[in-house]
């Protein structure tokens, strides 16, 4: 039986050697696919100019309309996926579990014939670290993000889960 809770969240990515800090304050819809199985569902703000405020259709306007982008985290104590898709120019994929090296995939769309580019990266996670008795209440993940050989920075993902 799947069962889901509406739970403020607090969800932060900061490098531990380049200048990337950002946070996310909302809430979301988590659900529990088993006992150690989650999937929590947020809605990302708009990356600056690379994509436009989502906005609510006006009467006859909805050609201007904008989908949200949404955040989707597969949560177990063993691994994490989490995936950002959306109607805009950017979507990503990241596949982390400890000790091993995952993926890290974006996709950069346009409106030209030429369609869109992907790049994909190689992470290392370090550390992952569950916390909650019933269902999550933190999440830490300690991981390095790589492109071949060169280092693209240490990173800590944190998730809050309000009860």
């Amino acid at each position: 039986m799947l069962t889901h809770h509406r739970k403020p969240v607090c969800l932060s990515l900061v490098s531990t050697n380049l200048p990337v800090w950002s946070t996310v304050e909302t809430s979301a819809t988590l659900y529990q696919k088993d006992k150690e199985r989650f999937h929590l569902l947020l809605t990302e703000p708009s990356i600056g100019e690379w994509e436009p405020s989502p906005k609510k259709p006006t009467s006859g306007d909805d050609q201007t309309a904008v989908t949200p982008r949404l955040l989707w985290l597969e949560i177990s104590p063993y691994r994490v996926i989490m995936t950002m898709q959306g109607n805009g120019k950017l979507s990503y994929r990241h596949l982390w579990e400890r000790g091993i090296y995952g993926l890290s995939r974006y996709w950069l769309h346009s409106e030209s014939l030429s369609g869109s580019g992907q790049l994909r990266l190689r992470n290392f996670t370090r550390s992952l670290t569950l916390e909650g008795r019933v269902l999550p209440e933190h999440l830490r993940l300690e991981y390095e993000l790589w492109s071949e050989k060169v280092e693209l920075g240490s990173y800590i993902l944190n998730l809050e889960i309000h009860h």
